[in-house]
């Protein structure tokens, strides 16, 4: 699933009587309770010829022994990598999640804040309600994702074109058309001849995080690249980008 590897030729090669656990030559595993909550399945593979650390399917992590390594030097590459290991669980929470049917209870961000669905059941047909917004797809469903991203994909479409083209206003930039898609890996794009993209999917991120990521993409109206120089664009017209950047990097697109 995610996998972090660390090779012998980088650290060298691990001395003898360094609290090396003598292995037989097949495979034999055990179960550690970590932090956070992640367990963690400590692994001695003699074919392995580094040290490898990899997310599961089922959330647990997979720690493996190289034949020449020794459990104690695994555990200090599972403590060094862990800033690494919980960006995983979290990409990969997010991910469980977007699998999920959308019921009622689930909890998803809106404007930067988690927001509960609610769902109210009429005679035929549904309700639903999240944050001040209502929504009502007609008969129920099994899972409300589909009629929910509907609706915000319509809000965005409504609120992200004027607001960028107040933003550029206010920074002196022109821009020729802006469009509201579905990009499946960027928040959004800008092309040679003036047109900003934006996903739709920016209507989950806080007002703030909102404007960095339009100001981002107009900022590309002067340098087209991510050069120092254009950075130093971004660092004058959204002083806080870095905030904004690591909000970002906390919540990846679904």
């Amino acid at each position: 699933m995610f996998q972090l590897d660390w090779g012998f030729g980088k650290i060298g090669a691990v001395r003898a009587g360094t609290g090396r656990t003598a292995w037989p030559g097949r495979e034999k595993s055990d179960l550690l309770p970590w932090k956070h909550g992640i367990a963690v399945r400590v692994v001695r593979q003699p074919q392995a010829r580094r040290y490898l650390l990899r997310l599961q399917a089922d959330g647990t992590a997979r720690l493996v022994i190289p034949r020449r390594g020794s459990r104690d030097e695994a555990l200090r590459f599972l403590e060094r990598s862990e800033p690494w290991l919980l960006r995983q669980r979290d990409h990969w929470q997010t991910q469980r999640r977007a699998r999920l049917p959308w019921t009622d209870g689930t909890r998803f961000l809106f404007r930067g804040k988690e927001v509960r669905l609610q769902v109210k059941n009429g005679e035929g047909s549904v309700t639903l309600c999240f944050a001040d917004q209502t929504v009502r797809p007609g008969a129920p469903q099994s899972d409300y994702r589909e009629p929910i991203d509907h609706h915000l994909r319509r809000l965005a479409e409504r609120e992200l074109p004027p607001r960028t083209l107040e933003l550029a206003r206010q920074l002196g930039i022109e821009v020729k058309r802006v469009t509201v898609r579905s990009q499946k890996t960027r928040w959004g794009s800008c092309s040679a001849r003036g047109t900003i993209s934006l996903n739709w999917r920016i209507i989950h991120a806080p007002p703030e995080v909102r404007d960095y990521l339009i100001i981002h993409e107009l900022m590309h109206r002067r340098q087209m690249n991510h050069s120092s120089r254009y950075w130093k664009l971004v660092a004058a017209a959204f002083p806080d980008y870095r905030a904004a950047e690591l909000w970002l990097r906390k919540h990846r697109l679904a």
